[in-house]
């Protein structure tokens, strides 16, 4: 599996890369599929079966199967279901996501954490605990079943966008679709991309990379945002401000075929106070000294490893200057794209569906 492919097939796609692509499947591990066939039993005849993948991508002849669908418990309660797919299809996948994902990566926004190369949990704790200096209150949100909700008919719009590789578009396309099997009913889809599948994290981070951070810095382009996957936050002035973000967010979840979470997601203010009447009381107070503040640290229990405002600051921390909240401190620029030279209002926008839907899937003025 070390030659270059063949000039006779429809697609040219290196065997190297799916050599590559099976050593990153061996690293990762993971269980069997529908067919039952493990990672071990697979390399018996490691030569054949990566030429057979090989082939039938080159030829566009590969079909997925089934993904096997597997529920884990969720420490709140209730059942997580992954769709778990064969060996052979984890590599067909990490074919197509080493192909696209250096060029979808870079189009991504430096806010955007989860599921990215060189970036983690703890670079957005780091970045927000150093917001929460200027900013006192947060809409902390999840997406609730991000991955088993996501409209393909959208998805599939971003996916044409920005994937140029026409073999890497095809067969995202029948990955979408393939069906899940569960005690050994065969269960078709029309939505979402498997919570277990290996393209299914780019997927869903192109999704909300239109869905919200584009959002998010078109229509309010002073509030510092950090997403990791389908849990998010922003940072907000006032109670009042985060209120309304957290109606306008939901109406653009729903445009875009999501729900935000009615527990998980939550408005926190970062200073300690336990009832509302002492967070009325405070905030009255910091008004009239004029917003010069102590830090203190705040006693909201995160949730998951995305409530990143909430991380415990210790108590008698040497005070510190922070640089302001700002897009151009994060790599791009601090403006308003529907101000900016060129724009033409309507062009970012398109209605799809029922009347009033508006969704920013149409390239961006910046």
């Amino acid at each position: 599996m070390t030659s270059e492919s063949t000039t006779d097939k429809p697609f040219r796609i290196e065997k190297r890369r799916v050599y590559e692509a099976y050593k990153a499947v061996k690293a990762n591990r993971g269980a069997a599929g529908v067919d039952g066939q493990t990672l071990e039993i697979f390399e018996k005849d490691l030569a054949a079966n990566l030429y057979k993948i090989w082939n039938r991508m080159s030829s566009g002849t590969y079909f997925p199967p089934p993904v096997r669908a597997v529920s884990i418990p969720k420490k709140a309660g209730g059942e997580r279901v992954l769709g778990v797919p064969t060996v052979s299809d984890r590599i067909a996948q990490m074919v197509v996501k080493q192909m696209i994902e250096p060029d979808l990566d870079s189009l991504f926004l430096p806010d955007s954490y989860g599921y990215r190369p060189g970036k983690s949990a703890l670079d957005a704790v780091g970045v927000t605990r150093q917001r929460c200096w200027k900013y006192d209150w947060v809409l902390e949100f999840d997406i609730k079943g991000l991955f088993d909700n996501l409209p393909h008919d959208l998805l599939l719009k971003a996916v044409r966008k920005d994937v140029k590789c026409n073999w890497a578009l095809l067969y995202i396309e029948r990955w979408l679709t393939a069906p899940m099997e569960k005690n050994g009913e065969v269960i078709e889809r029309s939505r979402g991309t498997p919570q277990g599948g290996v393209v299914s994290p780019i997927l869903a981070n192109l999704f909300l990379h239109y869905a919200f951070d584009l959002w998010m810095t078109r229509t309010h382009p002073d509030l510092p945002w950090c997403r990791y996957a389908d849990d998010g936050l922003v940072h907000c002035q006032s109670e009042q401000q985060a209120e309304a973000l957290k109606v306008e967010l939901s109406s653009r979840l729903a445009a875009c075929g999501l729900q935000m979470h009615p527990t998980k997601t939550k408005i926190v203010y970062r200073r300690t106070a336990s009832t509302p009447s002492q967070r009325a009381a405070m905030t009255s107070r910091s008004a009239a000294s004029g917003r010069k503040r102590t830090r203190t640290a705040s006693r909201t229990t995160p949730s998951r490893s995305a409530s990143f405002a909430t991380t415990p600051i210790s108590a008698g921390s040497p005070a510190r200057t922070m640089p302001p909240c700002r897009r151009s401190s994060n790599g791009y620029p601090a403006i308003n794209p529907l101000t900016a030279p060129g724009y033409k209002p309507g062009a970012h926008l398109r209605k799809v569906g029922e009347p009033g839907q508006v969704l920013d899937f149409q390239p961006f003025p910046c």
